[in-house]
């Protein structure tokens, strides 16, 4: 779960679909400088191929940013926040049952007077 949402939050952000893109431009703008030694064929061709190479180095740093990732911290972060829920949970209990003991002791003393 915490690692689905860190590679989401990695993929949503942008940073490999805008280094992608700035591949592409950077070969595009590279065959249309040198336009005079490349056939159209061989163009796109070399267009595809880089976007489709970049492509696949970019899922490779995703998935060593996803192996690297250290899960202990988190898992720490997250049994402490799951424990801090429960003493609170049964916190708010004790309150509740102190407050009803009280109600009961003062219709109590309101009956004996």
């Amino acid at each position: 779960m915490v690692v689905e949402r860190f590679s989401q939050n990695v993929i949503n952000s942008g940073v490999f679909r805008l280094y992608i893109a700035t591949g592409f431009f950077a070969t595009v703008i590279f065959f249309v400088v040198n336009i005079e030694l490349f056939t159209p064929y061989e163009m796109i061709l070399g267009i595809i191929g880089v976007t489709v190479i970049l492509k696949g180095i970019s899922n490779m740093m995703l998935s060593l940013i996803i192996s690297f990732f250290s899960l202990e911290d988190r898992k720490a972060e997250l049994d402490f926040n799951y424990n801090e829920e429960k003493i609170d949970a049964m916190l708010n209990e004790l309150n509740v049952q102190d407050i009803v003991k009280a109600e009961e002791k003062s219709q109590q003393k309101q009956k004996a007077s």
